[in-house]
Order: structure tokens, then sequence, then C-alpha cells
């Protein structure tokens, strides 16, 4: 017998568990009418795995088990067919063995049925035996064939007992686990058959529902019965909205409904439900499961939560907005305050080179534009220091003449403007806005003197101030700045020579609630136009275009 073959025979022992099976009443009986169909004092069920032979049975003497290569069945165990040996003493097979030659017994006449198992395999025989030769017809064998089915079928029927039994057992620990798992989630969970009767429900379940749910009942009027609400919590759910019920019907699932579950002398639960449907052969609707999660206390977190992370993200930008101020100021007052000290210095220069050579009418002048140079230069330090620690403080709107505000930029930047050979024109009028004075005059010294600065050294530098209605645009014929980089070009000392000037610029446009843009001057240099929104009265804002 091949090695696989008796390894599945041995496994189906196992399965059957007839090894050691104690002796059973149906089985003698069986084995004491194969001995009588036979004609023999001697019966035995034999049972044999690789290593023994169990005498299960007996009938007409005691039975001993022994070694699998003593026993006379595992013979010819292997063809699974009836054995047939009127007398032992002159088979081959069969005359050396112990059963035979006198060391376990004297057996002459020897036959068996196999006991195939419903998979093919043997599994032992139904045994009739005398010490005396002897002889079967065609119908004693077909009876003993009969038996040993009898018996087979005695253990398939044991067996599917064991089995039925296991998964009873199985079945009652697997819904008692099933319980317990539901029961120690927070979460409501109800499975309902196609009628909408409930078949299952846990604790979260129970607790949410009042009334107590009713697992008999139907799913008419379950909005009324278990007060069910739309969100607003005034209008009941409709019957086909519930959404067991929207499953049932449709057999298409349902995400995330929101609905309210009131109760008599409970507080309002807000719900989140989702359904199922449960499908058996053919996609045919066999139930739907129900899930409700009580998100009441979760939305006041979120609530709670929103309501922080809105107020860190006020402080995050008032903590961006004040280090954006610091650094304003600093570069502020590194940078655009050189523009008027240049000024009290040149004109102390003059003094200083005139001596008695003119008039005092010329010195008295001149001293007069230092000390106008040193007020504007005093106003702006304490405008920024103010600015500084305003922070978000509104911009102090008052009328402001345009023009009147260049000049006073252009006369602080006029040793600049000598030194680079440049020409500030100013075609047209230019309009009078609603805004900051000192940030609006800030805001013209920074573009003028950036415009100064960038220039071409190939070509005399040319600056034009104009108007167009509110806005207001300064151009220049300097290198100009590419497109791809002009967004970068209001980061903080982001672009060698720029310093804080076009930051600085964004920074007052914004605080006056307009917009600045970069655009090329046609014949080659850089437009820096500037828009602010316009009202009309003394508390308008300032509006207008800047070039730089």
């Amino acid at each position: 017998m091949g090695t696989d073959t008796g390894r599945r025979r041995a496994e189906e022992l196992d399965e059957y568990h007839l090894m050691d099976m104690p002796r059973a009443a149906e089985m003698e009986a069986v084995v004491r009418v194969a001995a009588a169909v036979a004609g023999v004092p001697t019966a035995s069920l034999n049972l044999l795995d690789d290593a023994r032979q169990y005498q299960h049975t007996t009938v007409g003497f005691a039975g001993r088990d022994c070694a699998r290569d003593e026993s006379m069945c595992a013979v010819r165990l292997g063809r699974g067919e009836f054995v047939h040996v009127p007398d032992a003493r002159e088979e081959p097979d069969y005359r050396d063995n112990p059963w035979v030659t006198g060391e376990l017994g004297h057996v002459r006449f020897y036959a068996s049925a196999p006991l195939l198992s419903p998979s093919g395999y043997v599994m032992g025989t139904l045994c009739v035996f005398d010490n005396e030769p002897g002889r079967l017809d065609d119908e004693q064998i077909g009876r003993l064939t009969d038996l040993a089915g009898i018996i087979v079928a005695f253990f398939e029927r044991r067996r599917h007992a064991r089995l039925s039994a296991g998964l009873r057992t199985t079945l009652t620990a697997r819904e008692e686990w099933t319980r317990t798992v539901l029961d120690s989630i927070d979460e409501a969970v109800l499975a309902a058959t196609p009628s909408g009767r409930l078949l299952l429900y846990n604790r979260a379940a129970r607790d949410m529902h009042d009334p107590e749910i009713d697992p008999d009942a139907g799913p008419e009027g379950i909005a009324s019965r278990y007060q069910l609400y739309e969100p607003d919590g005034r209008t009941l759910l409709r019957e086909e909205d519930v959404p067991l019920v929207r499953v049932l019907r449709t057999g298409e699932p349902v995400q995330g409904r929101e609905l309210m579950i009131k109760g008599p002398g409970r507080e309002p639960r807000r719900i989140r439900a989702n359904a199922r449907a449960m499908r058996g052969p053919g996609g045919v609707v066999t139930g739907a499961a129900v899930s409700l999660q009580d998100v009441t206390g979760e939305l006041s977190r979120l609530r709670i939560i929103d309501e922080a992370r809105r107020r860190l993200a006020l402080a995050n930008a008032e903590l961006r907005r004040s280090n954006a101020d610091l650094t304003d100021f600093a570069g502020a007052v590194s940078h655009d305050l050189v523009a008027p000290l240049a000024a009290v210095g040149g004109y102390l220069d003059l003094l200083d080179d005139l001596r008695d050579e003119d008039g005092p009418e010329r010195v008295t002048a001149w001293v007069d534009e230092a000390a106008r140079a040193v007020g504007r230069m005093r106003d702006l330090i304490d405008s920024l220091l103010g600015y500084a620690r305003a922070g978000s403080a509104p911009v102090r709107a008052v009328h402001v003449p345009m023009k009147e505000v260049l000049d006073h930029v252009l006369a602080d930047l006029n040793a600049e403007i000598v030194a680079a050979g440049a020409r500030v024109s100013v075609p047209g009028p230019l309009p009078t806005v609603c805004g900051d004075p000192v940030l609006i005059r800030l805001l013209l010294q920074n573009l003028i003197a950036n415009a100064l600065k960038h220039r071409r050294p190939d070509r005399p530098c040319r600056i034009e101030v104009s108007a167009d209605g509110p806005s207001l645009r300064i151009a220049d014929n300097g290198p100009g700045i590419p497109p791809a980089r002009r967004a970068l070009a209001f980061d903080m000392f982001s672009r060698p020579g720029h310093g804080i000037g076009l930051p600085s610029c964004q920074r007052i446009v914004e605080r006056h609630g307009g917009t600045i843009t970069l655009d090329d001057t046609p014949g080659g240099g850089l437009t820096v136009t500037v828009t602010l929104p316009v009202t009309d009265g003394p508390t308008s804002q300032f509006s207008g275009r800047s070039a730089d």
C-alpha cells in the first residue's frame, strides 16, 4: 500500500474516532449475525491503522490486539475486496501467519468483507473464521458484504452526530462570542430580516432607544416609535428615509445619514447612520445591517477644536504680522532714513564750503532746508515707531495731496537724484487720496529710491510719476524684473539691492486694503502699479497705484 494511501486511511480512522472506540451493542449484534450467516462460531470487527490491528468487537472468542504485520486482515487489505480463504494452510499468503501457525491461533477457514469509507479508503474488515476448513456460497458472501456496509453506515452516523454536536457547540459559542463583542462596543449595531424584524441588536442599541426595542415589530411606524427626526430635531423622518427601511427597499447602501433621536426625559442625540444590505445567492437581499454612531459629543468636541484652531490661526497670523512689522521697522531704520540724512548732510556741506563767500540769505535758506529735512526725519522715525508698536491698529486715514507728498520726497532724495543724473517727471496732476500720510510718504520714497538705485549704467535714469484716475504709476527705464521673479521681489531681502523697499511697499498697501503689481515699462524698465479701494468722505482709504 502506498505511503499517501496509508496516511489518508489513517486520517479516515482519526476522523471517525474508531481506534479504541468503546464497544457498542449494535456492533456486537451485527458481528453475531455475521457469524451466523457464515455458519462459524467466531467473528470479529477489526480496525487497522499503520501499526496495529484493533479487534473492536468479537464473538466466540476473547479479542486481542496484534501488530499490523501479524494480522491476517492486513494481508490483502489494500485490494479493498472480499477475501475468501477455505483453508489458510494451503494459501501461500496466509500459511505462515501466526494466527494460522498456532502462535496466536489455529485459523483454517477465513473470510473478510472490507469496511470501505465513503471516500473509498479501507478502515478495517468484518472477519469470520473457524478452526476447521470451510467455504461460503455467493449468497453468504453478499450478506456479509451487506453487513460490512451496515457497520460503515453506523460509523458514519456516529461521525455526523459528533460533528453536529460540535457544530451546535461551536455555533452557540460563536453566538455568545459575537454577542459579547458587539455589547463591548459603543456604536449601536442592528440586523434585520427582509421584512424589517430585528434579529440582532447590541447593548448600545438598547441604550440608545427609548422605548425598549421590540424585535417583533415591523418597519411600519418605526420613525414615530423610536422618535427619529431630521437633523433639525423638529421634522419627523419619513418612513422611506429611515436607513433600515431604505436599504431593505432599494438594496442601496446608506452612508453617513445624520438624524436626531429623541426620548422622554433624555437629551436629544445626534446620530450618524450607516446601513448596508445583506445578500444571498444571486444577489437577493436577505436582510440589512445598521450601525448608529452617537456624534453628539463629537460635534461639541469638533466645535471646541475648531474654535481653538481659529484662535491659534489668529494668534499665528498676529505673530507673523508682528514679526513682519519688526522686520519692516528694522529695515526701514537702516534703509529709508538715509534719504533725509543725506539731505541734511548735503546742506551742511554747502554751509561748510560757503563760509563767508555768499550772502546770509542763501545760508538761511539752506539751514531752513536742513532743518525741514531733520524735522521730516524725526516725524518719520516717530511714525515708524508708532507703526511698529501699533501692530494691527487701524490706518489713520486723512486727505493726502499726492503732489505735495511727492515734492517732499523728491526734496529728501534730491542728493541721490543729482548724483544719479536722473530726471523725475510728473506729466499730469496727481490725485488727492485718503490714507495715512506718513505711510503714503514712505511708500513713495521707497518706490522712487528703488528706481534710482536700480538704474541702468548705459543710459540716463528716467522716472515718470503719473496718475490714471485713482491709480498711481511710477515707471522707470532700468533693467526691470523678469516675470518669473516678480512674486519673489516682495520677499524680504530676496533680491540684492532691494532690501525692504518693495516688501515695505506691499505691507503699506495691504494695510490700506489694496494691491500692488509689477509690469514692464514700454521701451524697457519696470512699472509698479498700486491700487487701493476708493471711498468718499474723510474716512476713505488711500487709493492709487505706484510704480517701482
